[in-house]
Parts: C-alpha cells; sequence; structure tokens
C-alpha cells in the first residue's frame, strides 16, 4: 500500500510538470500546481482503491492520474483575446 501512495503523489506530481511544461501561460504560479497535482493524485487513487481493491492497481493509477489533472483543469483560465493579448 505504501508504494502505492508514493506512486500515485508521483503521477499528480507528474502531472503538475507536464501541465505546467504544455500550458505555461494558462496556468497560476507553479507552487499552485506543485500542490494541486499530488493532491489530486492521493484523492483519486486512495478513493479509486477504496472502490477497486488493492487488485486493481492499473485502475487505481489511471484514476489517480485522471483525478490530478481534472484537478489541474480547474486552475486553467482560458486563453486572452484582443489587442492586449500576448503576442506568440
Amino acid at each position: 500500500m505504501i508504494w502505492q501512495i508514493v506512486a500515485y503523489a508521483a503521477l499528480g506530481l507528474l502531472a503538475a510538470f507536464a501541465a505546467a511544461r504544455l500550458f505555461p501561460t494558462r496556468l497560476p504560479a507553479t507552487a499552485l500546481l506543485l500542490v494541486t497535482g499530488p493532491v489530486g493524485g492521493l484523492t483519486g487513487g486512495l478513493v479509486s482503491y477504496t472502490v477497486f481493491g488493492g487488485a486493481h492497481a492499473p485502475a487505481s493509477l489511471a484514476a489517480a492520474f485522471a483525478t490530478a489533472a481534472a484537478g489541474l483543469s480547474i486552475l486553467a483560465s482560458p486563453p486572452k483575446r484582443g489587442r492586449h493579448a500576448a503576442r506568440a
């Protein structure tokens, strides 16, 4: 069980790093991302572990990653448009 908890947090952290690299202008400060990702991963992983049981580790890991990604998507803001938008 301990290795699964570490894996849930690591997947959440991985999702946070990926989101920060892919969408740097749409997401807030990196510190908030680095907290939200692992918390989302732990939440999703532990809930799915409770629902599926310990025998379904791949399903729990997938749920941990999906929950972390969903939590990170809540932090995203829409892209700016108009005259004052940053030019690429």
